[in-house]
C-alpha cells in the first residue's frame, strides 16, 4: 500500500533516495524547494519490514485560467525497475494525488536507459505513452547524456581515459595561469553574466541570478559553484554542479567569448570529476547532448567536447505521459511548443547586444 511522505517521514525519505542506485537530486525534497512555483509531494511504498522500498516525488503546477494542473515526476521513480508490484502501487498513489490536484497529466522521464525495453513495455502496460520529440533539447530534461563511470577509479586512471587532446587542454589551462575556485553567492552575478553571454552565443534562454543564488541556498553542501579565473583574476568561465547520493551532475556551464583559448572549460570539468572521485561516487554525469551526432548539427561541438572525456553516450527512455484529460493534454502540448519558440526568439532579440 502506498503512503504520502509527511514532515515526519521526510528525513527517512531523503535517506532512501540518496542511498538508492536510482536516486536522483531531482527526486529530492531539496530540489522541490528550488522549484518554488511547483507544489512538491512524494509517494512511497514500504516492504514487509516497514522500510521504504520505492518512491516517486511529484511536482505539480497549476495551468493559468483553467484550474487544471500538470504533475511531473522528474527522473522518477526510485525503485527496483523489475518490481512491477511496487511500481503499480506508486502509480496508484500518483493517480490519487493527481485527482486531488486536478492534474490533466502525470509526466515522468525516468533515469532508465532506452535499452531497457522491459521497463518501457511496463510503462506502456500501465497506460503511459511515449512523448514524441526531437533529438536535441526539446524535452524538459535531456534525453541524451554522457555518463562517466568513476567508481573505484583514481584520478590518474580517469585522466588516462580522456582523449589525448583533452588531457593536453586541461594542463594547458593551468600553464596559462587559469585557476578554479569553489565560490559562494558573491560570484553569482559574474556567473550569471557569463551565462547570458553563453546563452546568446549558443541560442538558449538562461536563468536569472536569483535562481542560481537560490540553488546554493536550497541545495546547500550538495551544490557547488566553480569559477575559473585568468592571471588577472578576471572570471572567464563557471559551472554549477550537484552531488547527491552516488552521483555528481554538471548542471550549468558558462564561458566568456574572449578567453576560450585558455581552455577553462576543460579544467572546470576536471575539477567537477575530481569532486565525484573525492565523494566516492559511482557516476559523473555530463548531462545533455544532442542525439543527432552528425557533424553538420550545430550542437555537434557540445557532443564532441563531452565525448572527449571518455564517458558513455546514454539515451534514456524519454518522457512518458499518463494522460488523464485528453482534450486539455492536446491543447497544452501544442501550445507549449509555440510558446517556447516565441520566448526563445524574444529572448535572443532582447539580448543580442550581449554576444
Amino acid at each position: 500500500m502506498y503512503e504520502f511522505i509527511t514532515e515526519k517521514t521526510l528525513e527517512e525519505y531523503e535517506q532512501f533516495v540518496q542511498s538508492h542506485p536510482k536516486g536522483n537530486f531531482a527526486q529530492s525534497y531539496l530540489w522541490g524547494k528550488q522549484k518554488s512555483m511547483w507544489d512538491w509531494d512524494a509517494v512511497a511504498v514500504r516492504d514487509e519490514n516497514g522500510k521504504i522500498k520505492g518512491s516517486l516525488a511529484l511536482m505539480t503546477r497549476k495551468m493559468p485560467g483553467i484550474g487544471k494542473a500538470l504533475m511531473y515526476g522528474c527522473r522518477g521513480p526510485v525503485c527496483d525497475l523489475d518490481d512491477r508490484e511496487t511500481f503499480a502501487e506508486l502509480i496508484e498513489g500518483a493517480k490519487a494525488l493527481a485527482k486531488q490536484k486536478k492534474a490533466y497529466c502525470i509526466k515522468i522521464d525516468p533515469d532508465v536507459p532506452s535499452s531497457n525495453t522491459a521497463f518501457s513495455d511496463m510503462l506502456h502496460s500501465f497506460g503511459f505513452q511515449s512523448k514524441e520529440g526531437g533529438k536535441n533539447f526539446e524535452a524538459i530534461n535531456p534525453r541524451y547524456v554522457f555518463r562517466l563511470n568513476v567508481e573505484g577509479k583514481t584520478e590518474e586512471e580517469l585522466m588516462a581515459g580522456f582523449h589525448q587532446k583533452w588531457r593536453y587542454n586541461i594542463r594547458l589551462a593551468s600553464r596559462k595561469g587559469v585557476t578554479v575556485r569553489i565560490c559562494g553567492k558573491e560570484m553569482v552575478p559574474a556567473f550569471s553574466d557569463l551565462m547570458l553571454t553563453t546563452g546568446v552565443r549558443d541560442g538558449f534562454v538562461t536563468r536569472k541570478p536569483e535562481y542560481f543564488e537560490a540553488m546554493l541556498d536550497n541545495l546547500g553542501e550538495h551544490c557547488r559553484l566553480y569559477m575559473a579565473f585568468d592571471e588577472e583574476n578576471t572570471p572567464i568561465a563557471g559551472t554549477l554542479a550537484i552531488h547527491y547520493g552516488d552521483k555528481v551532475w554538471y548542471l550549468y556551464g558558462a564561458s566568456s567569448n574572449e578567453h576560450r583559448n585558455l581552455m577553462p572549460n576543460y579544467l572546470l570539468q576536471w575539477c567537477m570529476i575530481q569532486w565525484a572521485v573525492e565523494e566516492k561516487c559511482r557516476v559523473y554525469d555530463f548531462r545533455g547532448v544532442s542525439g543527432d551526432v552528425s557533424e553538420d548539427n550545430p550542437l555537434y561541438g557540445l557532443f564532441r567536447f563531452k565525448q572527449g572525456f571518455g564517458g558513455d553516450f546514454t539515451e534514456f527512455v524519454g518522457e512518458m505521459d499518463l494522460v488523464l484529460d485528453k482534450p486539455l493534454y492536446w491543447a497544452f502540448e501544442h501550445g507549449k511548443s509555440l510558446f517556447m519558440d516565441v520566448r526563445k526568439k524574444l529572448y535572443l532579440i532582447k539580448n543580442r547586444d550581449k554576444k
